[in-house]
């Protein structure tokens, strides 16, 4: 028998009931029996082989001017450098082609079953970094564009990145193929596998790299175990430490942020004085504030850093042209440093086809759907509003810089390789959205056959060839000066 409950929590994603854009004033409590039956009832709706193949509809939206509708917010001098990181190859393109694929998946078939999206899940979006247990834990690690929204979208977007991927190196169809079939059926049995869990395993499941490395030992030969070793022990050295040794150097007896123009660029070589003084000082106001959305315990260690330098940074390939800022922070003395990046957070690339976010601030939408998602989250990240001496206001989103961070770039894989991490993500994948969504009914809309897998297979191929159309589009207006793109050496 169904029960329901009282709830006031202001989460989008529920998971015995799918998704709504307000928080609902009772969550349904199905049965498994009743949730096994509603991902049936979607897959005779939808069947799983109608998410095989793709066709752009009659009309498409101009992939350059959704690129342009996006470069109306962004910092002006700063898009040239997105556009210039896009044209690097149709895999680079796919990285900041976000918005272009959530359009082209709005018509796609959908089972109706929601979690809380990624929105941006490809290949490079997952990775290593430290829990605040200081376990290295391998996650997503990108959620500027988390929204509520169909659980297809991200595993589509996964397996396209990695068929995109395997074209970039040069594999061979067959072995693309393979790649992305072993991948969408690890989602597949990981979802069957957290159907059959109870609530709190699930949520506290995740994947320890040390747990796993016995599993990679097997499956990798000598030579890429050992590129993989040396990836995770790179990871480790990679914190405020030595963000503070690489990026900060002493300048009139002051630690200061170094300058490397235009992708770093301390505050006072943009400004004026008095308005690098002001900006200054309102990043340290929103510092100070921002700590509210932090737990006690977090907000009492944050209180005991005090702010030293601020520069601007560019980061990524699709948010390069947001603003984003990079904060030294300095505890005990002037050897004890702690990084926080704040990061403007727009509304989602998502938004426009699955309604707003329940979040009025968009820095909490992305720090809600992380922590949603996520096994183990950054003890600083936090969120705050932002307004300008224009009188603009942005939001924004903080975390640390660097904490253990390590990824293995695409490019540098093997088909071995891609195929052992394409099946990483996609557990990784399969785990979140099994904490926010209704596991047990996405598990029986897949059900136990490789129907699925072959329909994205299809669906991959057939979108990185539109992907490669799409990246000789942007060439194309850059070559004919519709816009402007900044080859970096």
């Amino acid at each position: 028998m169904s029960t329901e409950t009282e709830a006031k929590a202001p989460t989008a994603a529920v998971p015995n009931g799918g998704t709504t854009s307000k928080a609902p004033d009772r969550v349904p409590h199905l049965t498994p029996k009743e949730r096994a039956a509603r991902g049936k009832a979607a897959r005779k709706e939808v069947p799983r082989e109608k998410h095989g193949g793709w066709s752009p509809p009659a009309v498409r939206p101009d992939p350059i001017e959704i690129l342009e509708a996006q470069a109306k917010t962004r910092v002006k001098d700063l898009v040239p450098i997105r556009y210039g990181r896009m044209l690097a190859s149709p895999f680079a393109f796919y990285r900041g082609a976000a918005a272009i694929m959530a359009s082209d998946l709005a018509d796609t078939p959908r089972s109706g079953l929601m979690v809380q999206a990624c929105g941006d899940a490809h290949v490079s979006n997952f990775g290593l970094f430290g829990s605040p247990e200081r376990e290295l834990l391998f996650d997503i690690n990108d959620f500027d564009e988390t929204l509520p929204g169909p659980w297809e979208w991200d595993v589509k977007r996964l397996a396209a990145s990695l068929a995109i991927a395997g074209r970039n190196n040069g594999f061979s169809g067959k072995e693309r193929s393979q790649i992305v079939r072993d991948a969408v059926a690890q989602y597949r049995t990981a979802m069957t596998e957290f159907a059959g869990m109870h609530d709190l395993a699930v949520w506290y499941a995740h994947l320890r790299v040390q747990e796993g490395l016995p599993r990679v030992r097997e499956l990798l030969d000598k030579k890429n175990l050992k590129e993989a070793e040396k990836i995770v022990d790179k990871a480790r050295t990679k914190d405020s430490m030595q963000a503070f040794e690489k990026l900060t150097h002493v300048v009139d007896g002051k630690r200061q942020i170094v300058s490397d123009p235009p992708l770093i660029v301390p505050i006072e070589e943009f400004l004026e004085p008095d308005q690098a003084e002001w900006f200054a000082e309102a990043i340290h106001r929103l510092i100070r504030s921002y700590r509210r959305t932090l737990l006690g315990d977090r907000r009492h260690l944050l209180e005991g850093f005090r702010f030293s330098h601020l520069a601007r940074k560019v980061v990524g390939v699709g948010s390069v042209g947001t603003r984003a800022w990079i904060i030294l922070m300095l505890g005990r003395d002037d050897q004890d440093p702690l990084f926080l990046q704040a990061k403007q957070a727009e509304a989602s690339v998502l938004e426009p086809f699955v309604g707003k976010s329940a979040y009025a601030q968009h820095g909490q939408r992305v720090v809600e759907g992380q922590r949603l998602m996520q096994a183990a989250s950054d003890i600083f990240l936090g969120w705050e509003r932002f307004t300008d001496p224009e009188g603009t206001s942005r939001d924004f989103y903080l975390r640390q810089l660097r904490d253990w961070k390590g990824s293995w770039a695409p490019e540098a894989m093997v088909p071995q390789v891609m195929s052992v991490y394409g099946g990483m993500c996609a557990w990784t994948l399969a785990r979140a959205h099994a904490r926010s969504g209704d596991r047990i009914a996405i598990a029986a809309y897949l059900g136990k056959s490789d129907a699925f897998d072959r329909a994205i297979v299809e669906f991959s191929e057939a979108y990185a060839e539109q992907n490669e159309r799409d990246h000789a589009a942007l060439a194309k207006a850059v070559k004919d000066n519709r816009i402007e793109a900044t080859i970096e050496v």
